[in-house]
């Protein structure tokens, strides 16, 4: 329920009344100031309430831009502002500050515009949405309200509307194949009451009808499958289009928009290995490999922004160099295309489907991701070094949390942070880098079952104890998350093509895939400003550490048939605990009111 106060004289002719009502707030009088906190005071609490002067004139979606957006306890715009529950008290106080300075009898000036400005004064921060060519005004007279009138005449208000329903940057695919037409789908699915959640899920149910096409193995179902992995990409645009264009934020919104993309494809890597093998081609192993590049790419991402986003002093001359760049158009879309986006990636694998094998899909999935992440990640390093940049705690803690160091890991890093005080800032990505080689490496290089793997994996929980025993505020510590990961998914990888046995692979990308979705899981959360997940949670999957560990030690003591059934209890096992523990949180802030956001998605 939200309630309008429309503070002073109505106009005649004014649509002010009814955009409110369209905007599904009902209405409330008042004459000057003194009234309108008296109807303040009788809005309930919990809810959304807005103040409107009645002499506004503008765009209906001027108006819902600044006063329905739920991601923003406060909101303003020229002759309006709004408060959600969280918002309430500050919007009180204004009011009430304002009256006793002696605005209470008249409303020549816009008592929202001067509600604003108090606000602004107490240091409240109140969002201001863009509004572009929208017109918002308060006019002082006839002439002016008949000239803002013509302003609002000249401008599309839904034109602008479904504009500002495409991201601003995307791929170049998704800008020039998919955002021409899936905003006029996002308008029919807003038209028909829809959710974006419900896009989301169809999406998905999309990507997983594509993915079992894949695995009939046949000519005809490899086709379906790349058609049906482009409708599920629509429907993926759809649904962020949908939430832009409805102001339909949410957080569990953001939640499953995320981890839904990740399940669809991994989902597909899946559906055409099993494909190849009903055609007798294993590519279990490339499935698995591109799922785990994949994921080391996003940790990269996410690690770097979470190392930056918030540091101080934050130039550099390569960063400099690149907004050059994007002075020059073409040379953004190459840039941006190279990075192998979401939009571009799938659409190579739904061509590749379509027209060619399950391995020779992956062989191409493979080279474009690694060559892309080498690109990203060496541009990334170099603008790490050339930067001067001052780290906060926030970043190093969401770092720390990234790392998902268990109890040896973190048992060993509380017994060495006094040797680690003494060590080079930039040890940290180096400790972790040799530590996860070494265990890589020693499963590669020896046979399986042998004892080695387990004595490089206690090496690796050293190594991974010592790397984050102080905080990670050094230039490059932000590659330790994606050291970390690519040592764990790697030794599980290496370990179940040594097993050699039918299963062993698979059983592995189902291990792979439920200890990435906690990974995801914990970005998420820290992006919402939630924190990383609970210690007892990763305490019982054991951190990265022990689970490298305790899956050397599987090897080491059962035999192959045995190492393919224990890697499957165990994938099922870590599932169960992260996705129980996932939906719990998620939907316990969801029904509590957590900030409404919306994730718009990585560019990988």
């Amino acid at each position: 329920m939200s309630t309008a106060i429309l503070t002073g004289q109505p106009v005649p002719g004014s649509s002010i009344e009814a955009d409110l009502r369209s905007l599904g707030f009902d209405l409330r009088t008042a004459a000057d100031a003194a009234e309108a906190e008296t109807v303040l005071a009788e809005v309930p609490g919990d809810e959304r309430v807005a103040l409107v002067d009645a002499r506004f004139v503008g765009h209906v979606h001027a108006l819902r831009l600044g006063l329905t957006d739920p991601r923003f306890p406060l909101a303003g715009i020229p002759g309006a502002v709004t408060a959600q529950p969280a918002g309430r008290q500050a919007l009180t106080r204004a009011m009430a500050r304002e009256n006793s300075a002696g605005g209470g009898t008249t409303l020549v000036d816009s008592l929202a515009d001067r509600i604003l400005t108090a606000l602004d004064a107490d240091g409240t921060g109140v969002h201001r949405p863009e509004l572009g060519s929208l017109v918002a005004a308060v006019p002082a007279d006839p002439q002016a309200r008949n000239e803002a009138r013509q302003a609002v005449a000249d401008v599309d208000d839904e034109a602008v509307r479904l504009k500002s329903a495409v991201k601003a940057r995307d791929g170049f695919f998704t800008t020039y194949c998919i955002s021409p037409y899936s905003r006029y789908i996002a308008r029919w699915c807003a038209r028909r009451g829809l959710t974006p959640n419900q896009v989301t899920t169809a999406s998905l149910i999309t990507a997983l009808i594509a993915a079992a096409c894949a695995a009939t193995g046949t000519r005809g179902g490899f086709v379906a499958a790349g058609v049906l992995l482009i409708a599920s990409f629509v429907l993926d645009c759809t649904d962020g289009q949908l939430a832009r264009y409805s102001l339909q934020y949410s957080t569990l919104g953001a939640w499953l928009d995320a981890t839904f993309d990740r399940a669809k494809e991994y989902a597909y890597y899946a559906g055409l290995a099993l494909g190849a093998a009903r055609g007798g081609d294993d590519v279990w192993a490339l499935a698995l490999g591109a799922m785990v590049l994949q994921t080391c790419r996003h940790v990269v991402d996410f690690s770097f922004n979470e190392a930056n986003h918030d540091a101080t002093a934050n130039t550099s001359p390569t960063a400099a160099l690149s907004d050059k760049l994007d002075s020059v158009g073409w040379t953004v879309w190459v840039r941006r295309m190279i990075v192998l986006p979401i939009g571009e990636r799938w659409a190579m694998i739904a061509v590749l489907t379509a027209v060619t094998t399950p391995r020779i899909t992956f062989y191409a999935l493979l080279i474009g991701c690694a060559f892309a992440a080498t690109y990203t990640t060496a541009g990334r390093v170099l603008r790490s070094l050339t930067r001067k940049a001052r780290r906060t705690d926030r970043a190093a803690g969401a770092l720390a949390d990234l790392a998902d160091s268990g109890p040896l890991a973190q048992g060993f890093a509380e017994a060495l942070k006094k040797p680690a005080r003494g060590l080079p800032g930039f040890t940290a990505p180096v400790i972790a880098l040799l530590g996860g080689l070494a265990v890589v490496l020693t499963a590669a290089l020896t046979d399986f079952g042998g004892p080695w793997p387990v004595v490089a994996a206690l090496g690796y929980a050293l190594t991974s104890g010592l790397a984050v025993a102080r905080p990670l505020k050094g230039a490059l510590d932000w590659l330790v998350p994606p050291f970390l990961r690519a040592a764990e998914y790697g030794t599980v990888l290496v370990l179940a093509v040594k097993a050699d046995v039918d299963g062993a692979l698979p059983a592995a990308f189902g291990l792979v895939a439920a200890v990435a979705y906690h990974h995801y899981d914990t970005v998420y959360r820290i992006r919402g400003d939630a924190g990383a997940p609970p210690a007892w949670l990763v305490r019982s999957i054991g951190g990265h550490e022990g689970r490298t560990l305790f899956v050397t030690v599987l090897a080491a003591l059962l035999t192959a048939s045995q190492f393919k059934v224990a890697l499957t209890a165990l994938a099922v096992a870590v599932a169960l605990v992260v996705l129980v523990e996932s939906i719990r949180f998620w939907v316990a802030a969801h029904q509590g009111g957590a900030p409404a956001v919306h994730d718009e998605g990585e560019p990988a």
